[in-house]
C-alpha cells in the first residue's frame, strides 16, 4: 500500500481511562476481529492485565478503513513504563489522547501530552465514558481546551462501552492525520525528506519479547528502505546480528508478509536468542548496508528499585533462578545478581523499573512458577564516592563500605507532579514536605491545581502513593520520573534482634529521619516477631550507636505451681534455676524471625 493511505497512531490515556477498550471497538467496527473471536481488552493478553485492568505490554494492531491502512500501537498508561511510550510515540505520526469524563485530566495524561509535543505528533484529543451518570463532558473539554488550545469542535465525545461515535475517530484519523514520515537517511533527526532508492534501512524497535517456540520478537516501526524476509539484519546499538526468519504485520495474530516497507508497522522473527541483544529504543538495519545512522532517542532503561527475592525453602533457589531469568529473557529492564543473608539463605537482589514493575513479576514468580517467596524492603540504588576516589554503585544498604571511607553519597531525586482538587492542597504538600520533598511550582487548571515538586526517591518507594491517596480521598494523581543525584547527608540504620545484625533489614535514610525510622521500625518489628521463652532486645543503630530500643518480653512459666507449702526458700531455688535457664536460653537460643519482617516498611499499620 502506499505510505499516502497509511497511518500510524497511538492511544494515551492515564490508567482506566479506556485505552484498551477504544482500541477493542475499533477492531470491531473496522471488521479486523470477527464477533465470535472478539473479548474484552483484547490486546491486553496476560491475566494479571486483565485482573488489574491496566496496560502492562504495549500492543501493535494493523486495522483497515475506507481504503486506509492504520497501524494502533496501545500504550500502558502507568509511569513505570514511560520509556515504552516514548519509543511508541516516535514510531507514530499522531496520538489519540483519551480523557475520562468523569474524573477530567490526571498526572499521567499531563506526562504524556509532553511526551507527544516532543515528538511533534498531531493529537486528537477523546472524551471518554461520555454514558456514565457522573460525566461532566462541558468540564472535562474546557480542560481540554486549556491544556491544548484546540477548538471545541476537534473534541470528540465518545463512549467505548456501547461503540458510540468511534467512527468519527478513524475517520478523522483519515482525513486529518499527517502520512508516515520518511527521514533523510543522513540525519538522525526526523526531518521528513524524500529517500533516495539507496537509502540505507532504518527501523525502530519500539518493543521485544521472547517467544519459548520462535525466539526473539521485534515490533519495529520502517522508516527508511525495507526489510525483507529471510535478510541479515543487524542492532546498531546492541551491535548483534541476526536473521530476518519472517516478517509482518500485526491483526492483531501475525499475518506474515513478504517484507516490511517504509512506513509500515510490523514485526520481526529472529534467531535472537535474548531481548538483551535487540532493546527496545534500537535501530534495525540490514547488515549488507550496516551504514545507516541510528534514530535518535535510544537510551540503556536501567532499573533504580531494588528489592532482594528469597524463597522461602532454600531448596527453591534454583527453581527461582530459572524462573527469573526466563521473565528476563523477555524483559530487558530486569536486572538480577544473587544474594546471600545469614537469615534467610541464598535469593537474588532484582531491579525493577518501579513498585509496579515488582508487584507484577513478584505476582508471575507465585502464579506461573509456583514459588512461595519472601521479599525485603525495596530500596533504591545509591552513588558513593570512597576518599581514594573511587566510584561504587550500590543497589543495597548491607554493602555500604565504613563510613570512614567515604567522602560522599548520592541519592537520586526524582521530579514529580501531582494533580488534585484545590480544597486539597494543603495536606498535600505537608505530604511533600514530609517526605524531604521540595515545591516546584504551583498552576491551575480549570478547578484543579498541579503541584510540582522534588523528592528523594527513597522517601516515596514504600507508601507515599498510599498516603497521597488517603489524603486527597483518591481524588489526586501522581506521575514522576527520574532527576539526577544528589550528595546527602545519608547513613545505614542496622537493625539487631538479640545482638545478630539483621543485613536484610539494613537501609539508608538521611541522618535526620534516623531517629524516628529507627523507633519506627523497631516497634512494627516488635509487633510482628513471635515472644520466645527468653527476652529478646530489638535495636536499630547507625554503626556502634544504638538509636532505638524495643524489649520482647520472655514467656514465663510459673515453676512455683507444684509448690503447695509456702516456703520461701524453696520457691527461690526454683525461680534462680529458672533464671539461669532463661540465661543460657538467651546465649544459645535462636529466633526465627517471620517473613512479614522484612516488609515491615511497606505497611504503615
Amino acid at each position: 500500500m502506499s505510505s499516502d493511505h497509511i497511518r500510524n497512531f497511538c492511544i494515551i490515556a492515564h490508567i482506566d481511562h479506556g485505552k484498551s477498550t477504544i482500541a477493542d471497538r475499533m477492531m470491531e467496527l473496522t471488521g479486523t476481529v470477527s464477533a465470535r473471536e472478539m473479548k474484552s481488552q483484547l490486546l491486553d493478553s496476560m491475566d494479571l492485565e486483565r485482573e488489574k485492568g491496566i496496560t502492562i505490554k504495549l500492543a501493535p494492531v494493523q486495522m483497515h478503513w475506507r481504503g486506509y491502512e492504520l497501524n494502533l500501537i496501545d500504550t500502558p498508561g502507568h509511569v513505570d513504563f514511560s520509556y515504552e511510550v516514548s519509543r511508541s510515540l516516535q514510531a507514530v505520526e499522531t496520538a489519540v489522547l483519551v480523557v475520562d469524563a468523569t474524573q477530567g485530566i490526571q498526572a499521567q495524561t499531563l506526562a504524556n501530552v509532553y511526551l507527544a509535543l516532543e515528538q511533534d505528533l498531531y493529537i486528537i484529543p477523546v472524551i471518554n465514558k461520555i454514558d456514565l451518570p457522573a460525566a461532566d463532558v462541558d468540564r472535562v473539554k474546557s480542560q481540554l481546551i486549556n491544556l491544548l488550545g484546540c477548538s471545541p469542535d476537534e473534541i470528540i465525545a465518545v463512549s467505548a462501552k456501547t461503540g458510540l461515535n468511534i467512527n468519527l475517530i478513524l475517520d478523522r484519523l483519515v482525513t486529518s492525520a499527517p502520512a508516515p514520515r520518511t527521514l533523510d537517511p543522513k540525519s538522525p533527526a526526523p526531518t521528513a525528506k524524500p529517500q533516495s532508492a539507496t537509502s540505507p534501512t532504518r527501523a525502530l524497535i519500539f518493543d521485544s519479547y521472547f517467544d519459548d517456540y520462535r525466539g526473539v520478537v521485534l515490533y519495529v516501526r520502517v522508516f527508511n528502505g525495507a526489510i525483507p524476509k529471510s535478510s541479515p539484519i543487524r542492532m546498531l546499538a546492541a551491535a548483534s546480528d541476526g536473521l530476518a526468519l519472517e516478517v509482518g504485520a500485526l491483526t492483531p495474530k501475525m499475518s506474515p508478509r513478504s517484507e516490511l516497507s517504509a512506513g509500515q508497522i510490523g514485526y520481526i522473527v529472529t534467531n535472537l536468542k535474548t531481548t538483551r541483544e535487540a532493546k527496545v529504543g534500537d535501530t534495525v538495519t540490514l547488515a549488507a548496508t550496516p551504514d545507516a545512522t541510528p534514530l535518535p532517542g535510544y537510551k540503556d532503561v536501567l532499573p533504580f528499585v531494588y528489592a532482594g527475592f528469597f524463597p522461602v525453602s532454600n531448596d527453591q533457589y534454583q527453581d527461582l533462578k530459572d524462573a527469573v531469568e526466563k521473565l528476563a529473557l523477555s524483559d530487558s529492564a530486569l536486572h538480577f545478581e544473587p544474594e546471600n543473608s545469614p537469615v534467610l539463605g541464598f535469593g537474588l537482589r532484582i531491579g525493577f523499573l518501579g513498585l509496579l514493575h515488582m508487584d507484577i513479576i513478584r505476582e508471575r514468580l507465585e502464579r506461573e512458577f509456583g514459588l512461595d517467596l519472601v521479599i525485603t524492603n525495596p530500596s533504591t540504588n545509591y552513588q558513593v564516592t570512597l576518599n581514594s576516589g573511587e566510584e561504587l554503585n550500590l543497589r543495597s544498604a548491607a554493602d555500604l563500605p565504613d563510613q570512614s571511607t567515604i567522602r560522599e553519597i548520592r541519592e537520586p531525586w526524582v521530579k514529580g507532579e501531582i494533580i488534585l482538587p484545590k480544597s486539597m492542597i494543603g495536606p498535600v504538600l505537608g505530604l511533600i514536605n514530609e517526605k524531604r520533598g521540595r515545591q516546584t511550582n504551583l498552576s491551575y487548571i480549570e478547578d484543579r491545581a498541579v503541584i510540582d515538586f522534588e523528592a528523594p526517591m527513597a522517601n516515596l518507594l514504600t507508601d507515599f502513593y498510599d498516603q497521597l491517596k488517603s489524603i486527597s480521598s483518591g481524588y489526586a494523581s501522581f506521575n514522576y520520573e527520574l532527576a539526577d543525584y544528589r550528595p546527602e547527608d545519608l547513613v545505614r540504620l542496622d537493625f539487631l534482634v538479640a545482638g545478630n545484625r539483621i543485613d536484610a533489614l539494613s537501609l539508608m535514610c538521611h541522618r535526620s529521619e534516623a531517629d524516628a525510622l529507627g523507633r519506627e521500625i523497631t516497634k512494627k518489628l516488635k509487633s510482628v516477631i513471635p515472644r520466645q521463652n527468653f527476652e529478646v532486645a530489638l535495636q536499630a543503630a547507625i554503626g556502634a550507636k544504638v538509636i532505638a530500643r524495643e524489649t520482647i518480653g520472655a514467656y514465663r512459666k510459673d515453676v512455683t505451681v507444684k509448690i503447695h507449702t509456702g516456703d520461701r526458700d524453696r520457691k527461690a531455688k526454683l525461680l534462680e534455676k529458672q533464671k539461669r535457664g532463661k540465661a543460657r536460653m538467651k546465649r544459645f537460643g535462636k529466633i526465627d524471625i517471620p517473613s512479614e519482617a522484612f516488609t515491615v516498611m511497606l505497611k504503615r499499620n
